[in-house]
């Protein structure tokens, strides 16, 4: 009988202790060290709103980007979208500083936006690494942008001779069928109207840069990917509500509606990208060409990191399941990156018809009405001006996340372990005291002597990051955004249409909320 009361307290107590240390982490993780993290951060300068319990900032947040989000803003000759973009980070620079810091649940974000110490986090991935993402969040892509350390390098050896400009240079044709096509039916569309439509080019052309990466990466056109571009706009629009919610580690667990369809999504996804992988590895075992498109590069690169560093070195190589999320990848940031800055490259020439008069006569003495080819492109000066500045004011990713694992040094400040680190892109794409009195209006000229000189050789943009982690795609992009935007100029005229209403507004990209209807005219 005491043995049996002895074994029952002992367990009572365990169960007491686990309850307590259970409470504790809680109250540590939502209270003591946020408040910790406060007066660490307030002791070096930085300022910011009072943290307040669980859900720091977020509800306000949430709040003023339902409010921005509720009506278009004016379109003027000043650009200054960020109050609508991101209302909170703009106020809280505006109340505070550029020294300030925001709130993500309990975690304090500070917004670097001194070009030397955004240097300094570019140049060392190592100690300021991409913070851990939701793992619901993964299952939007995870592939070579969201890989740390030995992984991240491995990949960036296997991925790089993929988009070597040569590569890129083959894939011309593939983007030009695409783009041609496009082309094509706009002219059919306006044709039976008469020589000019009204036409919302936002749909056509996220379906333009969908056909060119199905084309590019597999090899496949639009109508085989469909399914795929489907299914990962979904999950986007899953992502991005997640973002906006307290992370509260377990939660993927909970079988909620969102949970089960992303996972759902993730499956599906999964299993049609495999599908076109294995198809491919079956035709390369026997013994067909390797095919001039992202995939087959990828895999002929996979090979050859296996042959010349060995088979049974577990750090060389990709599994099939990394090659699916760098698949995907492909897929997600390719086709997003370049369909929105095509989109606001049509509304800024649009409201800037001098611009799009140089960029045309560029195009034109350059290409005449000739397909334009590789080498043209690479000439095209104006049309170089006109998307940099285009990059510069509406940039796909308003901010870029890091972190800190431990205690970092970077110029004046230490930031202690568990704080996240805010680059804002978009503020710092528009700073007066970077740019000059016109860094909100269009000024494509700033860039006629090139990026280092336009910045007065800051790192004071970075539309594709920078550092050793630089998008590695970017040639690809702005090689097929210049060769889309020569199309459209050879063969049609365009201005805003009365019923165009500005809302930019960030879903993962920086993106046209009510769509981009345009009036086009053929030449």
């Amino acid at each position: 009988m005491e043995a049996a009361v002895a074994t029952s307290v002992a367990l009572s107590l365990v169960f007491v202790s686990i309850i307590v240390r259970w409470a504790w982490s809680l109250l540590d993780w939502v209270w003591f060290k946020p408040k910790k993290l406060e007066r660490c951060l307030r002791q070096q300068g930085f300022q910011g709103n009072a943290y307040r319990l669980f859900y720091g900032d977020m509800k306000e947040n949430a709040i003023m980007v339902k409010e921005a989000k509720s009506k278009p803003m004016n379109l003027s000759t000043s650009h200054d979208i960020s109050p609508r973009v991101i209302p909170l980070l703009d106020q809280t620079v505006k109340t505070y500083g550029k020294n300030s810091f925001v709130w993500v649940g309990p975690l304090p974000r500070v917004n670097i936006m001194n070009p030397e110490d955004l240097k300094d986090v570019f140049a060392k991935p190592s100690d300021f690494p991409k913070p851990v993402s939701n793992p619901l969040i993964k299952l939007l892509s995870t592939g070579l942008a969201n890989y740390e350390g030995e992984k991240w390098a491995k990949h960036r050896r296997i991925i790089n001779p993929t988009f070597h400009s040569e590569k890129v240079k083959r894939m011309l044709p593939a983007f030009y069928q695409s783009c041609n096509d496009m082309i094509k039916e706009w002219e059919t569309v306006v044709s039976k109207e008469g020589s000019s439509c009204e036409i919302d080019v936002w749909p056509s052309l996220q379906n333009l840069t969908a056909d060119v990466i199905s084309r590019t990466a597999f090899g496949s056109s639009y109508q085989e990917g469909q399914k795929i571009f489907e299914l990962l706009k979904e999950q986007a629009v899953y992502a991005m509500k997640t973002v906006q919610r307290v992370y509260i580690p377990g939660w993927r667990f909970v079988p909620t509606k969102m949970n089960k369809r992303m996972k759902q999504i993730h499956e599906e996804i999964r299993g049609l990208v495999e599908g076109i992988i294995n198809k491919r590895e079956q035709a390369i075992k026997a013994g067909e060409a390797t095919k001039d498109d992202l995939l087959g590069a990828l895999l002929e690169s996979n090979m050859k990191d296996i042959q010349d560093h060995g088979k049974n070195n577990k750090n060389v190589g990709m599994s099939i399941e990394d090659v699916i999320e760098e698949c995907k990848l492909f897929y997600f940031a390719g086709q997003e990156t370049t369909s929105v800055l095509l989109v606001w490259t049509m509304v800024l020439l649009c409201q800037n018809q001098n611009w799009q008069d140089q960029a045309r006569e560029e195009v034109l003495q350059v290409f005449g009405m000739n397909k334009p080819d590789f080498d043209g492109l690479t000439h095209l000066k104006a049309v170089t001006m006109v998307l940099l500045e285009v990059l510069r004011l509406y940039p796909a990713l308003v901010v870029v996340s890091r972190t800190t694992r431990k205690k970092t040094q970077f110029g004046k400040f230490s930031l202690p372990a568990g704080v996240q680190v805010g680059l804002p892109a978009l503020l710092i794409h528009h700073d007066k005291e970077l740019w000059g009195d016109d860094a909100k209006e269009f000024k494509p000229e700033r860039f006629s002597e090139g990026v280092s000189k336009a910045t007065k050789g800051q790192l004071s943009f970075f539309p594709f990051g920078a550092g050793p982690r630089i998008c590695i795609g970017q040639n690809f992009a702005m090689t097929e955004a210049k060769l889309a935007l020569a199309l459209i100029l050879q063969h049609f005229t365009f201005e805003l249409s009365p019923s165009y209403a500005h809302a930019p507004s960030a879903l993962i990209t920086l993106q046209p909320q009510y769509g981009a209807p345009v009036m086009l005219h053929k030449r």
